[in-house]
């Protein structure tokens, strides 16, 4: 039996099935099991699915949800960067497809002991797997340059010099150590607007704690080399920090010619690996936007091997 809350609907799901174009034989690696949402749909189409994910209890659902697969649906408990590693262990050599749906899920989120969200009292926490310091430990611990950098760089925080200045005058006082005091604490004198003041502060901390973006850069090129030719990327990202990584990877690498001021006539690109298939980023529908609010800030990007 499914648990309540636990298994969200996945966006751009049918965006996704349509791009992968699953069938019976086919081999699938979701880099973000998740709820396992859209592993579902890949395992109902007939593929067999590797699904990984560095969230232990996340694992643990998915894997029970799925269990009915039998062998068409393997796990393994892993960042989706060290992936290549497990599965050269396993002797795969290549998969058919790669999907990766970057992000907190919405079962983290609406887990107040995950300490994801300001919006119910929780630990600052925010770890999805094995991460060496906790929200909590950055806040308490960080030097200004620190927290500076994480609020700028991840955030894209405009007043991270002051936040950065009011926490640690705070922690002075008494430790931080829970989302909504740290929530409060961002939100003091600022007019309330249509987004919460430390929505940008929570996702800054989120992508520091779990090393997101390093995990991001590391992984794109591991991930494309395990794709069989003919065989497709999907990433599904949710923050413009995300997706410009993903759409200046895909650029580079997809592009047929190299051009240069000083050469006499452009160049066949020595790094090209795909055929980009989504030229502009895919965002929901309407219908969807109305159905599943999450899928708001979701853009895909496909490309294929060569």
């Amino acid at each position: 039996m499914e648990r309540e809350g636990f298994f969200h609907k996945p966006v751009l799901s049918q965006e996704v099935i349509d791009f992968l174009k699953p069938q019976p034989g086919a081999v699938f690696l979701d880099g973000t099991l998740g709820g396992g949402g859209h592993a579902l749909l890949l395992l109902q189409a007939g593929a067999t699915v590797i699904g990984c994910d560095r969230d232990k209890e996340a694992l643990m659902h998915a894997r029970e949800r799925l269990a009915s697969f039998g062998d068409r649906f393997l796990s393994i408990e892993s960042n989706y960067a060290d992936i290549p590693r497990h599965l050269a262990s396993m002797g795969i050599k290549a998969v058919d497809g790669v999907l990766l749906d970057l992000g907190v899920s919405s079962y983290q989120l609406d887990t107040p002991e995950r300490g994801f969200s300001f919006q119910k009292e929780g630990p600052l926490d925010m770890r999805m797997g094995l991460s060496p310091r906790t929200a909590a430990e950055i806040i308490n611990t960080a030097e200004l340059s620190e927290l500076v950098h994480i609020f700028r760089a991840y955030g894209e925080e405009p007043r991270a010099v002051t936040l950065a200045k009011r926490i640690i005058s705070e922690r002075s006082q008494k430790l931080i150590t829970t989302t909504t005091e740290l929530a409060a604490l961002v939100a003091r004198g600022v007019r309330p607007g249509p987004r919460h003041p430390a929505t940008r502060i929570f996702q800054a901390l989120r992508i520091a704690v779990n090393e997101e973006i390093e995990g991001l850069e590391r992984a794109l090129p591991l991930l494309s080399e395990l794709l069989a030719s003919k065989g497709r990327l999907a990433v599904i990202s949710f923050h413009s920090l995300e997706d410009r990584i993903i759409k200046h990877f895909l650029r580079k690498h997809s592009v047929v010619e190299v051009d240069d001021p000083t050469w006499p006539a452009p160049r066949p690109n020595p790094y090209r690996l795909f055929n980009l298939l989504t030229p502009r980023s895919i965002t929901a529908s309407e219908e969807e936007l109305h159905n599943n609010p999450r899928s708001r800030s979701a853009r895909l990007r496909v490309a294929e091997k060569l």
